[in-house]
């Protein structure tokens, strides 16, 4: 999926960039290569003129997504734009049309979901600009000299200059030096430009965007990049991570019995070290007397929070563990990233959950996904899932541009060396023949109705595996006799389903102008500009299918609740903005019909179970590692209580939730 994924992964590739000085030349063009997993994948074109003009193009294609923009840009004097214009269409094939002008003193802004004014004396970010936007910000602040720069239409940037180097390719060099910007995000973004504040690039690991000709810098600018960005993750780490000398009791607690779905009134649990201890009625623990006593009275002490699909990220840390997520299961990475990370979080270098892997296999082509192993060949295809399974993974996921003929194969290995196999349904199969040749999950609830569409969709690697599913959901009966024979073949093959229906909810059901119901619950909670992105609305509708759109998500919920009362197991992942979306995924279960505590479960003990971690994590009893979050509230009553988190606990190590959100610009949860 990443489309959630990509809007922070691609913040610095979408606005990024080049700038405009007054020593430029009579006109200047400067090309940029934007990457895919070292493919190249689109590109940029910036052409500045002496009077203060940029004129830019910029376009890349992921799977048959993203944007396709035309910008202009007027820099004034003091280094702010007076004019922008953008158009063209934005990741999902929205159309763009944003524009902003400063007249009488007065910014004026107006985009399709937007449209408003303020004093001049700002900088305006635009919702889709092309690369060239950062690096203006960047002209702006050092012009600042240190001091902040105002943004439209609300908050403020600061700059710091990171670390500068000297490359050298086909006998140039180029000294060029890594800035960056907070205020427009959820933590610094970082952009590498010349001596003349030119846009060199945005490396890295699955999207880069470099300079023509200078594309086999990425690693070398990455690895610098990613220096920085561990050593500050690595302060944070220190800050705000407690380590406890003594035993921990939190004392007259609710907690709740992941395995019964129940909720234990007036608890006691006590933590020594990584493990938990003591738990039970308040009145049977003996509390050591040197003990930390925090006091647990009208919250609830749950297990820490599984999220089964995520694809970690280093921000992801912070989010999943502010938000009570102590354990996610990675469905999709670079190979040598995700190991790096998470030999950072388990030790304590940076914070973040445990991570249990799933190895992305896909073929290569058009569509191929941005990371992953590609095989075209059934050796192949053997050798990917050795190398997952020697590298301690304990699933394969399966993607779209598969080879059909290729999965028999595949999961036969796989299930040979103990892996379970899941994916997107590849393209040429449809669900119930994924599950007859071996897969043991199925990710994403539009592949469910994909199973039903075969006749009326040409391709499922393109974007028409959402807007078919958009156009045609809410008419599929679910009562019909196809469905029903569905539902069994998963029933009797123990199929499980991780139908990430957070995913979905604003893709489907989002439009310009009104906020994304998957972030109105959290929106003034975050970053001035991050707000913005909840307006931008979802997949591109008329007026004759707007409605259609936002049934066919509601039909979703109900097949998700069909298959949750016919005992398929659901799981609860969120493959959208990490921690925050968990909240909301559950909270989508409760209004599918799924009961809150069978939803708490689902999050805990029963992932645990899928994991084959149940011994050791995945409830609250003696012996067992110490990963738990304290909110206020009980969830089991009131779901969006789960939001409301105030201690968590990894391996014994204590966090408090509210210091870890401000560390990413998010305020807490009331």
């Amino acid at each position: 999926m990443y489309t959630k994924r990509l809007a922070v992964l691609l913040f610095s590739v979408c606005s990024p960039a080049l700038v405009w000085t007054s020593s430029a030349a009579a006109q200047e063009t400067l090309r940029y290569t934007i990457q895919s997993n070292d493919k190249a994948a689109g590109t940029e074109v910036d052409t500045f003129s002496a009077d203060g003009r940029l004129e830019s193009t910029f376009e890349f294609n992921d799977r048959g997504r993203g944007p396709k923009i035309a910008a202009h840009y007027v820099i004034g004097a003091n280094g702010l734009p007076s004019r922008t214009d953008v158009t063209g269409n934005d990741y999902l094939k929205a159309p763009v049309d944003e524009h902003f002008s400063v007249e009488k003193g007065q910014a004026h802004w107006k985009s399709t979901s937007e449209d408003a004014s303020a004093p001049e004396g700002g900088f305006y970010i635009c919702n889709n600009g092309p690369g060239a936007e950062l690096a203006l910000l960047v002209a702006a602040l050092v012009k600042a000299k240190d001091a902040p720069v105002k943004l439209l239409p609300a908050g403020e940037a600061r700059l710091e200059k990171l670390t500068d180097t000297t490359i050298e390719d086909h006998g140039q060099k180029m000294h060029v030096t890594e800035y960056a910007v907070t205020g427009l995000s959820f933590e610094p973004q970082t952009v590498w430009l010349d001596d003349n504040l030119r846009l060199f690039g945005t490396p890295g690991k699955w999207f880069a965007m470099l300079r023509e000709g200078w594309e086999g810098k990425n690693q070398e600018l990455y690895d610098l990049q990613r220096k920085a960005e561990d050593a500050r993750y690595g302060r944070l780490a220190k800050e705000l991570a407690q380590h406890p000398k003594h035993a921990v009791a939190i004392e007259h607690v609710r907690v709740f019995d992941s395995e019964q779905a129940a909720m234990r009134e007036d608890q006691t649990v006590v933590i020594e070290g990584e493990r938990i201890t003591q738990a039970g009625a308040a009145a049977s623990i003996h509390i050591p007397k040197d003990a930390e006593h925090i006091d647990g009275a009208d919250k609830t002490l749950l297990p820490g929070l599984f999220d089964m699909h995520a694809h970690a990220q280093p921000l992801d840390g912070f989010l999943n563990i502010a938000s009570g997520v102590t354990t996610v299961r990675d469905m999709g990475n670079d190979i040598e990233e995700l190991g790096r990370l998470q030999g950072q979080w388990q030790s304590g270098a940076a914070i973040g959950p445990r991570v249990w892997k799933s190895g992305f296999i896909d073929g290569p082509g058009p569509f191929q996904a941005p990371t992953g192993l590609y095989v075209t060949t059934e050796e192949e295809g053997r050798a990917a899932v050795n190398r997952y399974a020697d590298l301690g993974y304990i699933q394969i996921k399966l993607y779209s541009s598969l080879k059909p003929e290729l999965v028999p194969g595949i999961i036969k290995v796989a299930h040979h060396r103990g892996l379970r196999v899941s994916g997107h349904v590849p393209n040429g199969m449809i669900a119930s023949q994924f599950v007859e040749e071996g897969a043991d999950e199925l990710q994403h609830i539009n592949f469910i109705f994909l199973n039903f569409l075969a006749s009326q969709v040409k391709d499922t690697r393109t974007p028409e595996r959402f807007t078919a599913v958009g156009a045609n959901a809410a008419k599929l009966d679910l009562d019909s006799k196809a469905v029903k024979e569905f539902i069994a073949l998963l029933l009797d093959h123990h199929t499980t389903v991780d139908v990430t229906m957070a995913t979905f909810e604003g893709m489907f059901t989002a439009r310009p102008g009104s906020v994304s119901p998957d972030f109105a619950p959290i929106l003034k909670r975050l970053p001035a500009q991050v707000q913005r992105g909840a307006y931008s609305g979802g997949l591109p509708v008329t007026s004759e299918n707007d409605q259609l759109y936002k049934d066919s998500y509601g039909a979703m919920l109900r097949m998700t609740k069909r298959m949750y009362d016919a005992g398929i197991p659901i799981l609860a992942g969120t493959d959208a903005l990490a921690g925050l979306m968990l909240h909301r995924e559950l909270e989508l279960e409760i209004k599918a019909g799924i009961p809150p505590a069978k939803a708490l479960q689902i999050a805990t003990w029963n992932a645990a179970k899928l994991l084959k971690q149940e011994k050791e994590l995945g409830s609250i009893a003696p012996g067992k590692l110490a990963d738990l979050v304290l909110v206020e509230g009980n969830p089991a009553e009131t779901i969006s209580d789960i939001r409301r988190c105030r201690l968590v606990v990894k391996n014994g190590v204590l966090y408090k939730s509210d210091a870890v959100y401000t560390a990413v610009g998010i305020k807490p949860a009331d």
